[in-house]
């Protein structure tokens, strides 16, 4: 029985590699009563020892501690749901230890330009995250199912909002006002709930979920062992590129759909 997430497409490093083998480890963790919030933070320990060996100049072993690192990662999800462990505070954890890793790691690939390149990776995770978000909302559907548990201690939380709020919260509502400013200059006025539908096809969600963390890790880790790291550094504009063509194609899709409107 799978506890992954119902998402509108699927990551294929993800559910190809990653979460069965995360699967084959939520009986016995269940069984012991792990808390899923202890699984995020030894992931993102495993991470922060593969961006210091990084630094250091390893290469085979900080990628096979990022496989592991993303095995873990999709384990905490898992195992919260199928032991009704869902938290508030798990989902804020989880996305910003996530983001402490990756700072970790590109720093250690490339120095000064890992802050940057930190939030580029970012940007596109955001874009998967909001890409599905409207996906789900043109839709009618529940885009996170509420927490299982509640419960959370009132001060982690506050800090670990607060913490979203600075980091997370200014790259989503930039991102989405651009999105939704292109959904309208393409629609040429207020868009209808056809134009939702056509401006948000499973394509896209398919294109940004296959740029998801687990993606960029198993592509990270094989750019290790080859020992061309700077493949992957060069690869985060590129996946810029394509999820800019994505939208442009996007925005074609709702001028298509209002054709036959404007002609009749």
């Amino acid at each position: 029985m799978t506890h992954g997430k119902a998402r509108p497409a699927r990551e294929w490093a993800a559910e190809a590699v990653f979460r069965p083998l995360a699967e084959r480890l939520v009986p016995p963790l269940a069984r012991r009563r792990v808390n899923p919030l202890h699984v995020v933070l030894t992931h993102t320990a495993v991470g922060l020892l593969a961006g210091g060996l990084l630094r250091r100049g390893h290469h085979l072993t900080p990628a096979l501690l990022l496989q592991a690192k993303t095995v873990l990662d999709n384990l905490d999800g898992q195992l919260a749901r199928a032991t009704g462990q869902t938290t508030e505070t798990g989902r804020y954890l989880d996305s910003e230890m996530d983001v402490l890793a990756n700072a970790a790691v590109l720093t250690g690939l490339a120095g000064r330009w890992g802050p940057s390149l930190t939030l580029l990776l970012s940007l596109i995770l955001t874009t998967d995250y909001l890409w599905e978000r409207d996906h789900r909302g043109a839709r009618g559907e529940v885009f996170r199912d509420p927490p299982a548990q509640a419960g959370d201690d009132p001060r982690l939380l506050g800090l670990l909002r607060r913490v979203y709020a600075v980091y997370f919260t200014p790259q989503e509502r930039v991102l989405g006002a651009l999105f939704e400013a292109r959904l309208r200059s393409a629609v040429g006025g207020e868009p209808t709930p056809a134009h939702r539908l056509a401006y948000t096809p499973a394509t896209i969600s398919w294109v940004a979920v296959n740029l998801g963390l687990s993606t960029q890790l198993l592509a990270l880790g094989v750019v290790l062992a080859l020992r061309r790291p700077r493949l992957y550094l060069w690869s985060l504009p590129a996946q810029v590129l394509l999820l800019a063509g994505v939208q442009l194609w996007r925005e074609g899709q709702v001028r298509a759909q209002r054709q036959p409107s404007s002609s009749g």
